[in-house]
């Protein structure tokens, strides 16, 4: 694992960050806008192309498929190219699959186009995660990938209001989709053109120092020297050996974690079908659902700080606890006199929860990745994380349809209290005791 008191560029890490901060984090920003622009208009494309609701669902969650799949190519791809390559070639898949959801004639091209950009978008977040997780020293890893996820955050939460905008000027919502190509084009050319971080990293500070831990086989030495592709290695694995090799904690605190990602989706499906189970108009629903984003936002560097200083426990589990309670305590008030109040009481608590828990996953990941080799470990590590976060909706939506709603937010409430007792088990077994301290 990094070791704090590495040597370091002049000014320091964070004065190397913030220099680097639109090559760094602008990709993934640029990203996270057109995505954001999107992704609230795929189910208007496919019921254009004659899709039902449920269709219209089922074309939506091609983008979650894609990036579930795409998690080990992505990190089979950054260990043997490098990240600027795979990030590369990712933004020319995702230009690929932007010309078709524009152009599909049927839902077998548009599902196929939303499938793609899924895959992009797992080549994107596996780069930068592996990047910050080699080069980035552990004082100021939860730091760096709080704002790594705070960057993806911010395009999520503008992205629907550029495509409204672009929506209200032009009356075409495929204004949105080609927004999304420029923003594309945008960032591949900041990848290409851009310094690269990695040979800036390399040649301005020791990448990790080893420290004894689980994964002491994995030692690895950084000559100082410039890289401009794949990071060097002693010993490359494949992705399916490093799974296997590293089952223990991928059973356990990986689990953990895909409980935390589970709670974090099941947040976003609850909200807005609490809010129409209480009979509440649209308006008033995206307005409580816009606060708890907002919270969420705010407090995302905090979770960074609060890791750095005082252990990833300390976000953690009060995050994970907050939203755990949140939804119990949801369960129980869709019939009381004051529903209304408890739902919108209820949804920032979820913000705050949810906000304080802002690059937790990517920092444990980080910390319990192997040094040599970390982007197939962090595919298996994402694939985990990103499957809790598919499956929950479908556990929200089986679940209300046998019993009822507050069945399903009480289920997903206990879920969340479970993951945090794994976390306080886990954590201190595998995460390096400098880290979790």
């Amino acid at each position: 694992m990094t070791d704090a008191s590495s040597p370091g560029p002049p000014g320091g890490i964070r004065a190397f960050l913030w220099r680097l901060a639109p090559v760094i984090y602008g990709p993934t920003l640029l990203f996270a806008l057109g995505e954001g622009a999107v992704i609230p208009l795929l189910p208007i494309f496919a019921a254009r192309l004659g899709a039902d609701l449920p269709t219209a669902a089922l074309v939506a969650s091609a983008l979650v498929v894609g990036q579930l799949c795409g998690n080990l190519p992505a990190g089979a791809a950054v260990a043997r190219l490098g990240e600027r390559v795979t990030m590369a070639l990712g933004g020319g898949f995702a230009l690929l699959g932007v010309v078709g959801l524009a152009l599909s004639p049927n839902l077998g091209v548009l599902t196929a186009s939303v499938f793609v950009i899924g895959l992009s978008a797992a080549a994107f977040g596996l780069a930068r995660h592996a990047f910050m997780t080699t080069r980035v020293p552990l004082a100021f890893r939860a730091r760096a990938l709080s704002l790594l996820g705070g960057t993806f955050r911010l395009g999520l939460f503008v992205g629907p209001f550029i495509a409204a905008a672009l929506l209200a000027l032009t009356g075409d919502e495929h204004a949105a989709v080609w927004f999304f190509a420029v923003c594309l084009v945008a960032a591949i050319v900041l990848v290409l053109v851009g310094p690269d971080p990695e040979t800036e990293a390399a040649a301005s500070f020791d990448a990790r120092a080893v420290e004894d831990t689980a994964f002491e086989d994995t030692a690895f030495e950084d000559s100082g020297e410039a890289v401009t592709g794949a990071i060097p290695l002693i010993e490359r694995v494949g992705v399916f050996r490093t799974m296997w090799r590293h089952r223990g904690v991928l059973a356990r605190l990986g689990v953990a974690a895909a409980a935390l990602s589970a709670v974090r989706s099941a947040r976003q499906v609850i909200l807005p079908l609490w809010g129409v189970s209480l009979g509440l108009d649209a308006q008033t629903i995206a307005i409580v659902v816009g606060i708890s984003g907002a919270i969420d936002f705010a407090l995302f560097y905090a979770s960074g700080q609060v890791m750095d200083r005082f252990g990833r426990l300390w976000a953690a589990l009060p995050a994970i606890v907050i939203m755990g309670l949140g939804f119990v305590v949801l369960s129980f008030t869709h019939d009381l006199p004051e529903a209304t109040g408890w739902f919108v009481a209820c949804a920032a608590i979820l913000g705050v929860g949810n906000g304080l828990s802002s690059g937790i996953l990517l920092t444990l990941g980080a910390d319990v990745a192997p040094a040599a080799d970390p982007a197939p470990f962090l595919g298996s590590w994402r694939t985990l994380t990103d499957l809790g976060g598919a499956v929950a909706p479908l556990v929200v939506s089986g679940l209300t349809a046998a019993f009822s709603l507050s069945v399903a937010t009480g289920a997903i409430g206990l879920v969340g209290l479970a993951g945090a007792a794994a976390f306080a088990r886990w954590v201190p077994r595998f995460v390096p005791r400098r880290a979790r301290e």
